[in-house]
């Protein structure tokens, strides 16, 4: 048993794989790729790859919203249903304080009416002091009322500017700012040009913080892009290395700071101000991932 085993152990190995490739790999259909090759189209590929820049330019905008500080006024079926959740809430609460209160002054005044009535013993119960009724504080209090002024709930109405962060506080605002793009300065949302060795969104966060004469901090919602807008620059300026620009929108809600237009104009506006502010191609891409909260 020892004896062929050492004669196919005494055999070249050069002639063991060619046996086997004869008869193995004759009939199995695998293709033979060389390792050269393989490599060598990799290179070239990659190389290929390297060689051939992008003709599009990349922005990273920003979607910055302020979101409502205040209530939205009420339309009438709010204020029916307003009325009568509170007319329910009355008849099923327990009486507070000064309610009751009311009812013991009430008592009071009755135990005074009657007959029997010891005033030496309700002068001894609250120790002969001059007590101050539930109704007295009611009329002090409506004394005050009546120099109380509520606060505007618009402040546009004392002409607060489109550049102020305080203005419509019941609406959701979104930032607009003032940029010169070609030849032509239009309104466009905060936005800065990619640079090698930063993601889109650093990209779009230094677009923020690179405004003049503003200390904006924001909560941005998430590493991924809400919308993409692409335009193809004009003839005149364009060229095969150049068509156009991509610019990749990133949502984010005004966490603190506040600014007027100085330096640098800024605009706070509604979602429905915005067609008055933006090109029409560019409101369409803008106009989907804004939230009219």
């Amino acid at each position: 048993m020892a004896a062929p085993c050492s004669r196919m152990a005494s055999r070249p190995l050069w002639q063991f794989i060619t046996n086997v490739r004869r008869t193995g790999l004759k009939h199995t259909g695998v293709r033979q790729i060389s390792l050269g090759s393989a490599c060598r189209a990799a290179t070239q590929t990659r190389s290929k790859t390297e060689s051939v820049a992008s003709p599009w330019k990349l922005y990273g905008a920003v979607c910055l919203q302020r979101l409502p500080v205040i209530s939205q006024e009420r339309n009438p079926i709010e204020d029916q249903f307003a009325e009568l959740m509170h007319q329910m809430e009355l008849e099923r609460s327990l009486l507070s304080d000064h309610e009751q209160r009311l009812l013991e002054d009430s008592e009071r005044m009755t135990r005074k009416q009657a007959d029997n009535y010891d005033s030496d013993e309700e002068e001894a119960d609250y120790g002969g002091q001059e007590t101050i009724t539930a109704q007295d504080q009611e009329d002090t209090w409506e004394q005050k009322l009546k120099h109380f002024q509520p606060a505007l709930r618009d402040r546009d109405v004392g002409g607060t500017p489109l550049g102020s962060v305080e203005r419509c506080l019941g609406d959701s605002l979104v930032l607009l700012v003032q940029q010169t793009v070609g030849k032509e300065t239009i309104w466009l949302l905060p936005q800065a040009q990619w640079e090698a060795g930063e993601t889109l969104r650093q990209t779009a966060e230094r677009g923020l913080s690179s405004l003049p004469e503003a200390d904006f901090k924001a909560t941005f919602l998430g590493n991924t892009p809400c919308g993409v807008y692409r335009y193809t620059f004009p003839k005149e300026v364009r060229t095969e290395r150049c068509v156009g620009a991509k610019v990749f929108f990133f949502k984010a809600f005004l966490s603190a700071g506040s600014a007027t237009s100085q330096k640098e104009p800024f605009l706070w506006v509604k979602k429905t101000e915005l067609q008055g502010y933006l090109k029409p191609a560019y409101l369409e891409k803008v106009d989907r991932f804004i939230l009219n909260l």
